[in-house]
């Protein structure tokens, strides 16, 4: 479904192999707890407000656009928010940090319009 490659955006990237749909689920997220050295460091997500976590998959390398094409979820899934054709780098908006939206009062995405598990899902901050 997905390919790394080197990235006109930064450095390595994620790149669909094939067609993805809209609401697909991409993959789901391997972890492991980030240390106190890393808590801001490459590959970290912040799952809910207080649980840090180091991605060690692939799916870290979906690097940040301001028009994502995907997004991760609180329960470490990453799907596709609009049809993704091959080719195209898997991207996600990482909303800045929080000085730059201290004015929002929920850091995240929308929800996708139709999820097929109809769960409400809260979007993990990068």
């Amino acid at each position: 479904m997905f390919e790394v490659r080197e990235s006109p955006l930064h450095g390595r990237g994620l790149f669909a192999t094939q067609h993805i749909p809209e609401d697909t689920v991409i993959g789901w997220l391997s972890t492991e707890d980030a240390q106190d050295h890393e808590l801001d460091g490459p590959y970290v997500l912040w799952v809910g407000d207080e649980k840090p976590v180091r991605v060690t998959c692939d799916l870290r390398f979906i690097n940040h656009s301001n028009e994502p094409n995907a997004a991760y979820y609180d329960d470490l899934s990453v799907m596709a928010v609009r049809d993704i054709e091959p080719g195209e780098e898997l991207v996600h908006d990482y909303m800045g940090d929080a000085a730059e939206h201290e004015d929002d009062v929920e850091v995240g995405f929308d929800e996708p319009t139709a999820r097929s598990d109809d769960r409400a899902q809260e979007l993990i901050r990068v």
